[in-house]
């Protein structure tokens, strides 16, 4: 017979509040040495994060999209690197796990192998996005694959690159194939490559595959290179609300941090102007992040509904950056001393100016929609 304790269902939100409250002391110290957020993720694993997405038929925790992308934003509060880099994982578990309930997608087996063997994704898609990068040469029985692969987060403790690259198909012409690399593979190697502004614990590193073999049943998907498919869609649809909610969670971390130095001054004008402005930027920060995440879990992929989750990816970046600007006059010459976190958390939300589609790209998807016209032309 089960206990009240054991019928209760897990929150996500509570075990991320714990994790958080360990690893905030040591943000500043893995950002000042540039070093990977290693005991954050050794924490999210050991209690089940990287396999929360995988349905509990399948041997994951279960979870809903929500309460995961909820515990990313807690996690970004703290450390920003920690959150960042368990997203790309989570993202990428997020449309496996999506796709096999929506579209019968042929996701089980990996999804099966993330919980079996609690193994961590690396994602090259931001990196790769429509074009894709890197050559695949056929070969007996499948491809060579030679590429660059950077931003590549959380490769220091990664098991299993999900990347693609373009094959020259004599009928078809230029064609991404997408597949998976164990990161132990022969002619897989990882470059130190992050030396960066922010975001410095991620590990982003560059993984180089130097003639790796991929199996013809190793390919997951084939898609025209440089066009919208049906997979990016799904992709678009959910992968930002992973994403955005580290920023988000940077975004509230400071603005947290910078309440509490500016109540320990007298309440002048500027100070309550100042306080407002941030308030009103974190609120639009907060609508864009609740759009985005009602677009992943309700949404369906397609044309319109990648049009606004990317719009909504771009006003949640203008918001946290302004959020965190603001959080740092409101907090003044406290916020230039590293002790106070906030200078590290101005650094750590520039990255959310990068992630595709940056603002001009995104600006035309919409216009496009928005115009009636082809969003491939």
């Amino acid at each position: 017979m089960l206990t009240q304790a054991q019928d209760r269902p897990r929150d996500w939100i509570a075990d991320a509040h714990a994790i958080a409250a360990d690893i905030a002391p040591l943000a500043g110290q893995h950002d000042a040495e540039e070093r990977f957020v290693a005991d954050g993720f050794a924490r999210l694993k050991a209690a089940g994060f990287f396999k929360a997405l995988v349905p509990a038929h399948l041997g994951g925790g279960g979870a809903e999209f929500a309460e995961v992308f909820g515990a990313i934003r807690v996690l970004g509060a703290a450390c920003g690197s920690t959150a960042l880099a368990f997203s790309m994982h989570t993202h990428l578990v997020a449309a496996a796990a999506w796709r096999l309930a929506h579209q019968n997608a042929p996701t089980e087996g990996l999804l099966r192998r993330v919980a079996a063997e609690d193994l961590i994704l690396v994602s090259s898609g931001g990196s790769d996005w429509l074009d894709s990068g890197g050559v695949a040469e056929k070969a007996e029985g499948g491809f060579r694959i030679t590429a660059r692969k950077p931003f590549s987060s959380g490769c220091e403790m990664g098991d299993l690159l999900m990347t693609s690259a373009v094959y020259d198909d004599p009928e078809a012409g230029p064609t991404v194939l997408h597949f998976g690399v164990p990161l132990g593979a022969r002619g897989v190697s990882i470059e130190a490559t992050w030396q960066v502004l922010g975001m410095r614990g991620t590990a982003s590193n560059d993984i180089v595959l130097d003639g790796v073999f991929v199996p013809d049943a190793g390919i997951a998907g084939r898609r025209p290179k440089g066009k919208w498919h049906m997979l990016f869609h799904t992709i678009s649809m959910i992968a930002f609300a992973a994403i955005y909610s580290a920023y988000m969670g940077v975004a509230d971390g400071a603005r947290r941090r910078a309440l509490e130095i500016a109540g320990k001054r007298p309440a002048d004008s500027d100070l309550v102007r100042l306080a407002g402005e941030m308030e009103n930027a974190h609120l639009r920060a907060e609508l864009a992040m609740r759009e985005m995440i009602e677009l992943a879990t309700d949404g369906r992929p397609g044309p319109e509904t990648t049009g606004r989750a990317l719009a909504c990816r771009t006003l949640l970046g203008e918001a946290a950056i302004a959020t965190v600007e603001r959080a740092m006059e409101l907090a003044g010459g406290a916020s230039f001393y590293r002790r106070n976190g906030l200078e590290r958390a101005f650094r750590d939300i520039q990255g959310a100016r990068f992630h595709p589609l940056r603002e001009g790209p995104q600006l035309a998807l919409s216009g496009r929609l928005a115009l009636g016209l082809d969003i491939d032309g």
